[in-house]
């Protein structure tokens, strides 16, 4: 499979269902962890991608849809870079997230439509979104491809899809340091604020098994995106990648 692989999976509905069940047991606690795993940084990540595309949320009307939404928090980034008329929209197939991301909007009183739905088979028109984004969630999809090209099919023509994802550092060094602490540390901080460290076990090995930045934009060419660009953040820990749908019809 070209997807995520967890560990004792042998295919895509397999590897699909112990995605929805991990992040149904981790959903209560985490922000907690991803907050103080990343030291607030993953705030700082999500604010930086809702800038870089603040271009198409200015459009008149900006039909706007986060997958793989969790608990919101790209969603809010989202929301709170640009007020317009339309409000975002935010999907997930895991329940307990898709209920933390309500009581969240709610409370910072935003404007945003949540439904549940697979990233894999979106209830969605084709060519009716300006912009997709997702936000450490494509690399739990079962199928990258599939996913991608889900991503193709419902951006309208000039739309943009934003890929926020872990990546391998490109500094040798760093990259050693850095999986020093994912594959030691990570496990054991993240499994005892989750109740769940077979969550933080199976992080740093899909990172692992994620394709490379250059990778992932080749796969992004071949969807069907054009001008499809990366740049990495806080020494590649992880990339945004940014695609968009030329101005003619799929």
């Amino acid at each position: 499979m070209k997807g995520s692989t967890p560990v004792g999976t042998r295919n895509e509905r397999e590897a699909a269902n112990w995605v929805r069940g991990m992040f149904g047991r981790v959903a209560p606690r985490y922000d907690l962890a991803n907050h103080l795993l990343s030291l607030n940084i993953d705030r700082l990540w999500r604010a930086r991608t809702a800038r870089r595309v603040r271009h198409i949320l200015e459009r008149p009307g900006a039909r706007v849809l986060d997958i793989c939404c969790g608990t919101g928090d790209l969603l809010l980034a989202l929301a709170e870079s640009i007020r317009h008329a339309r409000p975002v929209l935010g999907s997930d197939f895991c329940h307990p997230m898709l209920t933390a991301a309500r009581d969240k909007i709610a409370k910072a009183g935003a404007t945003a439509v949540l439904f549940e739905g697979d990233a894999l088979r979106l209830p969605v028109r084709d060519a009716s979104l300006d912009l997709i984004t997702v936000a450490f969630g494509f690399r739990n999809l079962a199928n990258y491809d599939a996913g991608l090209g889900e991503m193709r099919r419902v951006l309208r023509p000039g739309g943009m899809a934003a890929i926020l994802e872990f990546s391998q550092p490109p500094n040798r060094v760093f990259a050693a340091l850095y999986q020093l602490y994912s594959r030691r540390i990570l496990p054991w901080i993240g499994g005892a604020l989750s109740g769940s460290r077979d969550a933080y076990l199976y992080l740093p090995e899909s990172v692992g098994k994620f394709p490379s930045a250059g990778q992932l934009a080749d796969d992004m060419r071949r969807a069907g995106f054009e001008d499809v660009r990366y740049e990495y953040w806080t020494g590649g820990i992880v990339a945004l990648h940014l695609g968009t749908t030329g101005t003619t019809a799929p």
